[in-house]
């Protein structure tokens, strides 16, 4: 099986043509060849398909291509904004499709995106469309008390923390005890502390994550607001653990920023891996995310078993 390693500023995915190739057991797949010892190694897969045409997220049967993704461990997110930037930048080069703007069907619906080329005609970074924000409680999804109505705006998260020994490292990352959940196709919660590096994501993120009022699991971001206009943050993903960017997360801080009138509609947005611009635009509710995409190498799978 032929494959593409690509990333978007550090995200980093093993890319299949399915046009070209067969992939019987995705999820299995995604597992072995995700492994950074015994594998390529990647935060995901990405499969890269004919359109549907009928899965029910793009009826009209527009879109281009469409991706799939799986996260190391197996499981199917609904959507993947550094993984989209991945998808269409291998359908443009690899002249899947050469459409400029590009539509991906992905299971959170069908997106638009904006290429951005070099003199030679390759992708280097993409605006991808991401839609409208989720902000029903339900739709997200995430279970609150019946007390609970409206949007999911700073909802006070002592509950939620493990206490115990978690005076100090709370106090070291300033952290505000207060979350806001949006969903960009996939859930996410966004809580804000003073110093994002004290923060300490890698046993925060999955007991968060894993918490019973978000059925099925939520990404975890802790951000800190440097200004109106620019934001630090960094990543606990579902199924992948701690990663290097998040598009959707970064998507979301946007949106959690302005209804907490952190920050303005429009930011840039700092993470491990890079940069990513982040719009939520007041003329049609869309967010609109603007990113790097990076093919690295190219190799050959085989399988072993």
């Amino acid at each position: 099986m032929r494959f593409v390693k690509m990333h978007g500023i550090g995200n980093d995915f093993v890319c299949v043509d399915c046009f070209q190739e067969s992939v019987d057991d995705p999820a299995g797949l995604a597992r072995t060849v995700c492994d950074r010892h015994f594998g390529v190694g990647g935060d995901g897969l990405i499969l890269i398909c004919p359109p549907s045409g009928q899965s029910g997220t793009d009826p009209s049967g527009h879109a281009h291509v469409r991706m799939r993704v799986f996260n190391a461990d197996g499981s199917e997110p609904e959507m993947c904004g550094n993984g989209i930037r991945c998808a269409a930048k291998y359908a443009h080069d690899h002249g899947l499709n050469e459409a400029n703007p590009l539509r991906v069907e992905t299971i959170a619906g069908t997106k638009t995106i904006e290429l951005d080329l070099d003199d030679a005609g390759k992708v280097v970074s993409a605006t991808v469309d991401m839609g409208e924000p989720i902000l029903e409680p339900k739709e997200i999804p995430i279970e609150l008390p019946r007390t609970h109505a409206g949007l999911i705006v700073d909802f006070p998260l002592g509950k939620y923390i493990p206490m115990g020994a978690a005076a100090d490292w709370m106090a070291e990352c300033e952290l505000d005890m207060r979350m806001t959940c949006v969903s960009m196709g996939n859930p996410h919660m966004v809580i804000y502390c003073g110093r994002v590096e004290a923060a300490p994501l890698e046993t925060l993120g999955p007991f968060l994550g894993r918490q019973g009022i978000f059925p099925r699991q939520v990404n975890v971001h802790f951000a800190q607001v440097h200004s109106q206009g620019e934001v630090t943050m960094r990543t606990w993903e579902r199924g992948a653990g701690v990663t290097l960017a998040c598009g959707t997360g970064a998507s979301s801080v946007c949106v959690a920023g302005v209804l907490t009138k952190r920050t303005d509609r429009k930011i840039v947005t700092h993470l491990p891996g890079g940069d990513l611009e982040i719009e939520w635009r007041d003329s049609d509710n869309h967010v609109y995310m603007t990113g790097p995409a990076t093919e690295v190498f190219s190799g050959e799978w085989i399988d072993n078993n």
